[in-house]
């Protein structure tokens, strides 16, 4: 990868990293149960990347939680750090890269879990899953 623009991040301890190349494809929130619980917040935050601007180094486990669907993590330390599918896109959490404040998100899934003193008004927002505007 070319140097300029490439980000870096992974797991708390380190053992699984990633560079990502260029601009995400769409930066979201998602209030979803599994989201919730598997970060242990009320919502998480991603940016997403085409694929083939993502390389991943170090050891990852995987939980699939929809077919196809792998939540990778780190077996040292549990750190949730992306998600990939049979797409050709890798969501890749916000809170694992190594700088703060590099995108701001623009929609949010799943709003019918969204806790309701969390007010997001300038975010296209989903009742659901990824798909149609409800606000």
């Amino acid at each position: 990868m070319a140097k300029q623009n490439v980000l870096t991040g992974g797991c708390a301890c380190g053992q699984l990293r990633y560079t990502v190349q260029g601009q995400p494809n769409r930066v979201g929130l998602c209030h979803c149960m599994t989201c919730r619980k598997e970060t242990g917040s009320v919502f998480n935050a991603f940016a997403i990347f085409p694929a083939d601007q993502v390389t991943v180094s170090g050891e990852s486990k995987v939980w699939e939680t929809a077919p196809g669907g792998q939540r990778r993590f780190c077996p040292t330390c549990g750190s949730l750090v992306f998600y990939s599918d049979s797409s050709d896109e890798i969501e890749i959490m916000l809170g694992s890269f190594d700088q703060t404040d590099l995108f701001k998100p623009t929609y949010e899934a799943w709003t019918t879990r969204r806790e309701s003193w969390l007010c997001t008004p300038d975010l296209i927002s989903y009742s659901e899953n990824w798909g149609e505007i409800t606000s």
